[in-house]
């Protein structure tokens, strides 16, 4: 059956499928059992069609597929006390770490482990798409998984607001208090909604944080600012949200990036290729979410080219296209006819020699390299001993100018690449 489902539904596989438990029942319905409210909520709105359709192929008989969790009393609830589910994507296991997150990822560990005592209120802010809101899940799923009676409300502010004020238009104001002060933790994304010009949802919130606060209960906050920030927040609020502990998610670097796409095309089961993870995390440099939407783009026009997975498949995904020179010139090849014309080593142009001898022809490869090769400055920055993108750049300004104002160097590049296309 997950042959069936991952051949035919590709974007649905995940890795965590393997730790299923079926069992065929006489009446014809296989039970499947899942190890997570998060991965109950997942199979029962995006899989169950899927896996019902693998099971009458597979037995030859119209069966149906019922997925089942033993949940205990508590849960994650919404602002109209319904249980959600969360994302069983977003768990610690897969959050990928790094100089722009690790102090977020730590504190969300030791909510995780110790709830109302290690970090309490943690504040997590960065901008949209870096991470905030799976490390908000995690938390959530640690600690389901260590107390599955904990009762966790989960929420947006806007609810919030919207709760509060149609509780006050129809004197719910005891029901509204209960409803959020009896929780063993609250968690609101995008908190800095409530600055502005909304005195009374301030003093509200106010009193059920001091009130959760006081009785050891956890709050976990998320926003794009931290708390002085927020405009119009009352100075109060402002104090209480610094308590705790705030952190910042920054924009992942090159690596994590790297790193990221490789974790996401793993939970997939997606076999992506370095020189592929290497264009990609090139390519997109804004947040985690657009990396995880390309694994998913690329995994889709895979499924249509026999699965195999390329450079060519990328570039066709982002919608560029190389010239038959790109496809033609390597990093070898490049490499060969410089040193070959400049009469150089190439653990020279590799090394932290600065002699001009040494330097100019380690420009000419990079300059090369760039003008020729669909490498990013960071990669192609790798192949000359880990230098910056920075150096790359600088290294084909230089050459670029110097072709323009020096004729023997623009008549040496040409020579070069004529030896690099013929």
């Amino acid at each position: 059956m997950l042959q069936q489902v991952r051949t035919g539904h590709p974007s649905l596989n995940r890795t965590w499928f393997d730790q299923m438990n079926p069992r065929l029942m006489p009446n014809g319905v296989i039970h499947i059992q899942v190890s997570s409210a998060a991965q109950l909520h997942f199979c029962q709105n995006q899989c169950q069609q899927a896996f019902t359709t693998a099971a009458q192929q597979i037995t030859g008989r119209l069966t149906s597929v019922i997925f089942h969790f033993e949940a205990g009393t508590g849960g994650i609830f919404n602002d109209a006390d319904q249980p959600i589910g969360l994302n069983p994507d977003y768990a610690f296991e897969n959050f990928v770490i790094g100089p722009c997150n690790r102090l977020a990822h730590a504190a969300s560990i030791a909510v995780g482990e110790q709830p109302g005592k290690a970090y309490n209120p943690l504040f997590i802010h960065g901008d949209v798409g870096l991470g905030k809101t799976h490390l908000l899940q995690a938390i959530c799923q640690r600690i389901l998984d260590r107390q599955p009676d904990a009762r966790i409300l989960y929420l947006t502010c806007d609810s919030f607001i919207n709760q509060f004020i149609n509780a006050v238009g129809s004197g719910d104001m005891n029901q509204f208090r209960y409803r959020y002060r009896h929780v063993d933790m609250l968690v609101i994304d995008d908190i800095h909604f409530l600055g502005g010009d909304k005195a009374r949802t301030q003093e509200e919130f106010f009193h059920t944080f001091n009130t959760l606060y006081q009785g050891h209960k956890q709050i976990v906050l998320s926003a794009d600012c931290p708390p002085s920030e927020i405009p119009e927040l009352e100075e109060r609020l402002v104090s209480r949200f610094n308590w705790g502990l705030v952190a910042r998610i920054d924009k992942p670097c090159y690596e994590t990036r790297m790193a990221i796409l490789q974790k996401k095309a793993q939970m997939r089961g997606v076999n992506m290729p370095d020189d592929v993870l290497c264009y990609v995390a090139s390519k997109i440099d804004s947040n985690t979410r657009e990396l995880e939407g390309a694994v998913t783009k690329i995994q889709g026009l895979a499924s249509l080219h026999d699965g195999k997975v390329d450079l060519e498949l990328a570039k066709t995904a982002f919608g560029e296209t190389a010239t038959p020179e790109q496809r033609r010139v390597t990093f070898q090849q490049i490499f060969d006819v410089v040193t070959k014309y400049y009469n150089v080593r190439l653990s020279d142009l590799q090394s932290k020699k600065r002699h001009k001898s040494i330097a100019f022809p380690r420009q000419v490869c990079m300059f090369l390299a760039r003008k020729y090769t669909r490498y990013s400055l960071e990669e192609i920055g790798g192949h000359f001993g880990g230098r910056d993108h920075t150096t790359v750049l600088h290294a084909v300004r230089t050459v670029d100018g110097d072709m323009k104002t020096d004729s023997e160097i623009a008549n040496q590049i040409t020579q070069i690449e004529g030896h690099l296309t013929m």
